[in-house]
């Protein structure tokens, strides 16, 4: 798989914090956002990856085995939000994460995703 993505994307400092990603074009609902290849990270490296700036932008890819992703394109870069506009999907076997949009998104807005996999709302994101 390779790295797809619509035009318009950018990023820019975020009202969340730190960086998001922006689009300066509306998406519609539905609409494929971006296609990121992953660099699929082995246990040893998942334990490393706490130790470095780049915890702050991982995928846990298998739970079990302790594995992580780092996502290509914006991929590890689009901000969480309770109440996202964009949702993502996961191919275990192609190796890549799908951004597609929630609703409707205009120009100019940031593309947030819901990175818990729980709606408990007693569940803590660590960030």
């Amino acid at each position: 798989m390779h790295l797809t993505q619509i035009p318009g994307l950018y990023i820019a400092v975020s009202d969340l914090g730190g960086k998001g990603v922006f689009t300066s074009s509306a998406i519609t609902k539905g609409d494929l956002i971006e296609i990121c290849p992953l660099i699929i990270l082995s246990a040893v490296d998942t334990s490393l990856i706490h130790k470095t700036k780049l915890h702050d932008y991982y995928f846990v890819w298998d739970d079990k085995q302790k594995t992580s992703a780092i996502a290509l394109g914006f991929g590890s870069i689009y901000n969480h939000s309770p109440n996202p506009n964009a949702e993502f999907n996961v191919d275990h076997s192609e190796e890549y994460i799908r951004f597609s949009a929630l609703k409707n998104i205009m120009a100019g807005e940031e593309i947030k995703t819901k990175y818990l996999s729980s709606d408990d709302p007693e569940y803590k994101l660590w960030f």
